[in-house]
């Protein structure tokens, strides 16, 4: 499957989504009231709507309309870092990750997810070390 390109989104955009990732389906007027900073209620339905024309937040037809995210959350934080990825070029991951790591405290659920995401990595690794190995073993035949 294709992967969807990231959308460029405005940092009101992202409050929007981030509200809905939050909150799920809400009316208009939930949506107002759960924002974070307080704008006003035509800038909420106006960001609605433009997420909504981009396909990436559902408006169902009840009345009132209930919107909810069209885009899962990560989908936005990994095009988010592509495109930073692409901007900075090529960097090695290991300074990359240290250089994070120092920014901010880790909590023990995150320090969990990297480990997993390194052993994931170690394994993945040596799956493709023994289909090189094998690869070889049929050459020598």
């Amino acid at each position: 499957m294709p992967r969807r390109r990231s959308p460029r989104l405005s940092t009101g955009e992202m409050e929007i989504l981030s509200m809905l990732w939050e909150h799920g389906p809400v009316t208009l007027s939930e949506a107002h009231a759960a924002m974070e900073q307080k704008i006003g209620y035509t800038t909420v339905q106006t960001r609605l709507n433009r997420l909504v024309d981009k396909s990436l937040v559902s408006r169902n037809s009840e009345r009132p309309a209930k919107y909810e995210a069209a885009i899962a959350e990560h989908e936005v934080t990994a095009g988010h870092l592509d495109s930073l990825l692409e901007r900075i070029g090529d960097v090695q991951v290991v300074p990359l990750i240290a250089h994070l790591v120092s920014r901010q405290k880790l909590t023990a659920d995150e320090i969990g997810e990297l480990e997993a995401l390194i052993a994931d990595a170690r394994s993945a690794d040596s799956g493709s070390k023994r289909t090189v190995a094998r690869k070889k073993k049929g050459m020598q035949r």
